[in-house]
């Protein structure tokens, strides 16, 4: 016969043996995790990824404190940009929905209670008709729970309108959405932090005003009814245990708040690297380059997946601990806080007969577990508070950030070693506006790392002369434009320019937009732009693309209102030629032309010319092409060692440097 199985082996005590295993496992996994965090990862192809575990340069600044809450509350006031506003309506309307909600249960307690003693008296007609008043009540409550769940997800919406329009009206106010990228250092990733980010703080907010407005509502009446029914002493115990608990798991939880900031930062990293890949897969392709890339995707991937394990065990053990103090110890500290009256001598609650005595009892009972669950929510709410501080710092981060670009303030790694230079520093220099001239009067060329290509840089150009800008790789020749088009600061002197509406810049790959046939000629204008402002129409459109002899466009795609994916239809050549028309278009007083007409045969490339010279239109042009002399007046060298030299195009002056 089989031996009888022991007295020991029960469920509670197979659950305890699974508990303590897991936990040990844990401890085990963290503790060999140290050990190898150099260990070669991702084998592909017989080749060894070594991951280099990464030193932050400092603890991300996010906890719940009197800084988080400025902060919250800067973000909520673009998220509620006023009192009178839509967005308030819906914050009032969820809270009403919050209180019908916490009357409901009230009632739904009564009822309840009142349905189960018709049954324990086997009161047949009073069951029936205390049933059919419940059942009556339940679309009510329905569209009291689904009114709440409409009116949180409408303010989620909105709040992510408001925060997402302000930002984005920063981020392309002028040339800070380069500034941001090419100037300064502090943010790699703002595609993650405008989308994703935002995105979770509302999300995370709404769900946490809800989380915490129910509760002190729930806490609010139950402590109100229970305070009436069995006296003070019951619902202060619990109100203590609140302050307690609440108090111990914070403490205990200020690392999600970094560990969050770390996550969506190295989830932005993994994507940047993947949108890299699509950005430039016709060059990686030509280098056969996917193997590397394969392992630099891994990488950076790797890196968030061992994070978020980190993450995900931080989160199981503090889980362990929410469940224990605020889920069942909250039910014990429930249980003895009822359980005083009923103990105490000629307490009110004991008048009467002992099924009075368990009807009170059940319904005190039911409303202090309700109010215990209630402390439960509010103590695990601290989780999401946590959490919430997280992306509040990231948001504010690109907020910060994009309010000092707009003011002229840039943060760069390399550029504190220029600071203490005789150069001086960003943004010292002078920007007058002026028609028909372009200046620069002792200006330094100097990169935004500090490294200074030109001393001093100074000639005049006025409208009607074309200039030929040339010099070796480096040399500062895109530098110069930079500066001309305000994206770079000015380091000093001062640079006379017209305003930026009446330059344009075509580069030697030019960018094509999303949209009709008509938007790459008209960019960056809209159609209703193109009449209002240019009071231009389809057939001006068509003269311009017979200039550049591509007037058969419009028959081969189809008309101006064809959309597709112009970067992939149109070649290299016929972009060059498109943003020529587009040049054309705009008839601005100075062009610079980058390199743009290198994929354009000699002969089309002299009639566009040709034509910028009868539409009025000075050019500073970057070419090697010995058939463009004719084309300008002046010639401005950079030697790539800090010499320049502008003069006149003489008929016998030999071909510039490389």
């Amino acid at each position: 016969m089989a031996p009888a199985p022991s007295k020991f082996l029960t469920k509670q005590n197979v659950a305890g043996a699974l508990a303590i295993s897991t936990l040990i496992w844990l401890l085990k996994r963290k503790r060999n995790k140290r050990s190898i965090k150099s260990r070669a990862l991702w084998p592909t192809n017989d080749v060894h990824y070594v991951i280099k575990e990464e030193k932050p340069k400092g603890p991300p600044k996010a906890h719940v404190n009197a800084v988080f809450f400025k902060q919250l509350r800067v973000l909520l006031s673009i998220g509620i940009p006023g009192l009178f506003t839509p967005e308030t309506g819906f914050i009032l309307l969820v809270a009403g929905s919050l209180v019908a909600r916490s009357l409901c249960d009230l009632w739904m307690i009564r009822i309840s209670t009142l349905i189960e003693g018709t049954i324990v008296n086997m009161d047949g007609p009073m069951f029936k008709k205390r049933l059919l008043t419940f059942l009556a009540a339940l679309p009510m409550i329905s569209i009291v729970n689904n009114l709440l769940k409409y009116g949180i997800g409408e303010m989620k919406l909105r709040l992510r309108t408001n925060i997402t329009r302000h930002l984005l009206d920063q981020y392309l106010k002028g040339f800070t959405y380069y500034k941001m990228t090419n100037l300064d250092t502090r943010i790699a990733n703002p595609d993650q932090l405008l989308t994703t980010d935002i995105d979770k703080f509302c999300d995370s907010c709404t769900d946490l005003y809800s989380n915490i407005a129910k509760p002190i509502l729930d806490i609010s009446i139950y402590v109100y009814r229970l305070t009436s029914s069995l006296g003070g002493k019951t619902p202060l115990l619990m109100l203590g245990y609140l302050l307690v608990a609440g108090s111990f798991l914070t403490h205990l939880r200020k690392p999600i708040a970094s560990m969050t900031v770390k996550e969506q930062r190295l989830e932005g990293e993994f994507r940047h690297i993947n949108s890299r890949l699509i950005t430039n897969s016709e060059e990686i392709a030509f280098y056969r380059g996917n193997n590397r890339e394969k392992l630099t995707l891994f990488a950076s991937f790797q890196k968030l997946i061992q994070h978020l394990r980190s993450l995900l065990e931080f989160k199981v053990g503090m889980g362990v601990v929410d469940n224990f103090v605020g889920k069942y110890v909250a039910t014990v500290v429930g249980f003895y806080a009822v359980s005083i009256p009923f103990f105490q001598k000629n307490h009110p609650v004991l008048a009467g007969s002992p099924d009075h005595r368990f009807k009170n009892y059940y319904e005190n009972g039911r409303m202090l577990i309700k109010m215990a669950e209630a402390i439960g929510r509010l103590v695990l709410a601290g989780r999401e508070m946590t959490r919430l501080a997280g992306f509040t710092a990231r948001v504010t981060e690109i907020r910060q950030v994009l309010d000092d670009l707009n003011k002229g303030k840039y943060t760069r790694t390399m550029i504190a070693d220029a600071e203490n230079s005789s150069i001086g520093e960003a943004g010292s220099g002078k920007i007058i506006h002026k028609d028909n001239v372009i200046c620069f009067d002792h200006v330094p060329l100097v990169t935004p790392n500090g490294d200074v290509l030109i001393n001093d840089l100074t000639f005049e150009v006025k409208s009607g002369m074309n200039v030929l800008v040339c010099g070796p790789n480096g040399c500062g020749k895109s530098s110069l434009f930079r500066v001309l088009g305000e994206l770079w600061p000015v380091w000093g002197g001062t640079v006379t320019k017209p305003p930026s509406t009446k330059l344009f810049y075509i580069p030697q790959r030019p960018y094509m937009t999303l949209g009709t046939l008509r938007d790459q000629v008209i960019y960056p204008h809209t159609q209703a732009e193109m009449q209002r402002r240019n009071h231009a129409n389809d057939d001006d459109l068509q003269k311009f693309l017979d200039l550049v002899q591509l007037g058969h466009l419009l028959e081969r795609e189809g008309g101006w209102n064809t959309v597709a994916d112009w970067m992939d239809v149109l070649s290299g050549g016929e972009k060059q030629r498109i943003a020529m028309a587009r040049l054309f278009y705009h008839k601005p007083q100075f062009a610079i032309l980058d390199e743009c007409t290198s994929a354009v045969s000699v002969d089309v490339e002299d009639s566009m010319y040709s034509y910028c010279r009868q539409a009025n239109i000075s050019l500073f042009t970057v070419s090697h092409r010995r058939s463009l002399w004719k084309h300008h007046e002046y010639y401005l060298l950079m030697d790539g060692r800090g010499s320049y030299e502008f003069k006149p195009i003489e008929p016998n002056t030999e071909e510039f440097g490389s």
